[in-house]
């Protein structure tokens, strides 16, 4: 028996992690004095209405290593996927509980990504569980995979990227005033740049998106497609998936919205393409 266990941030919610069998630890986001589980005890709009009431971004935690220890003690042997090891405690946390294990039971596999990033590899895990690959098969595949990921998003607002620390007040006010749209990309080292600027409306940034799929064509995996958002109206969700299919139809193409954890990082109106490339 292999248990596949991701962590809350790979936003797969709960029905798409129950019809895969997976496990899912939380983070945790703490506002207000008040702190709660990533994907259990908050919603989008609650979070939002918090970040206004209090004027500050909610501060997020990888799970302890207790948390670790005990999902990592059942019977079987346990793959973890986790959120890239640049943007949070959590992959250490995992190694550190892991070797509280067998050399071997529980294996830890640094995502270098975020969202349903990691939540693609949690599903390759999972279909390769069910096809009968081994431990060692298993680990081997999602690390070729890794690299293959690709993940961008554009952001409706630049204030909780000025809240957050990742552009000045300068910044934000110039981006609000012009009407700037930053297109935020996953590098190959796990960390997060921004990759180009959209001018104009939320959906020009959307478009923006597409855009730079589409070039990508060549190589994308048809696969499986995620559309991940922060309260983006089913208008532009529907633009992104319609366009998706249009432009490479897919076998699969999800959508799902961002947790807490990523959610107070990126801010209300954020959308996301994330896929495997070949």
């Amino acid at each position: 028996m292999i248990n596949i266990i991701t962590d809350s941030t790979a936003d797969l919610g709960t029905e798409i992690s129950d019809e895969f069998q997976l496990k899912v630890i939380p983070l945790s986001v703490t506002i207000g004095g008040n702190v709660f589980r990533d994907g259990e005890d908050i919603s989008q709009k609650e979070l939002f209405a918090l970040v206004e009431k209090h004027g500050e971004l909610p501060k997020t935690a990888a799970p302890a290593l207790g948390e670790f220890i005990k999902m990592f003690d059942q019977p079987g042997d346990s793959v973890f996927i986790g959120i890239s090891s640049k943007l949070s405690a959590t992959i250490q946390n995992a190694r550190l509980a892991a070797d509280s294990f067998p050399p071997g039971k529980v294996r830890v596999i640094d995502s270098l990504n975020l969202s349903t990033g990691v939540g693609l590899l949690a599903l390759r895990a999972a279909e390769l569980r069910d096809r009968g690959l081994s431990l060692d098969q298993i680990e081997k595949e999602l690390l070729d995979s890794v690299s293959k990921l690709r993940s961008s998003f554009v952001i409706d607002t630049m204030e909780y990227l000025y809240k957050g620390g990742r552009c000045t007040a300068l910044q934000a006010i110039a981006g609000s005033v012009l009407k700037i749209h930053p297109i935020i990309e996953v590098n190959h080292t796990g960390a997060l740049g921004v990759k180009e600027k959209a001018h104009g409306t939320l959906k020009k940034g959307f478009q923006r998106l597409l855009d730079d799929f589409e070039e990508h064509l060549p190589e994308i995996d048809r696969g499986r497609v995620f559309v991940t958002h922060t309260c983006v109206d089913e208008t532009g969700v529907q633009f992104l998936v319609s366009n998706i299919g249009r432009i490479a139809a897919p076998k699969d193409v999800r959508v799902t919205k961002a947790g807490s954890v990523i959610s107070s990082h990126c801010g209300p109106g954020t959308a996301g393409i994330l896929y495997f490339v070949n």
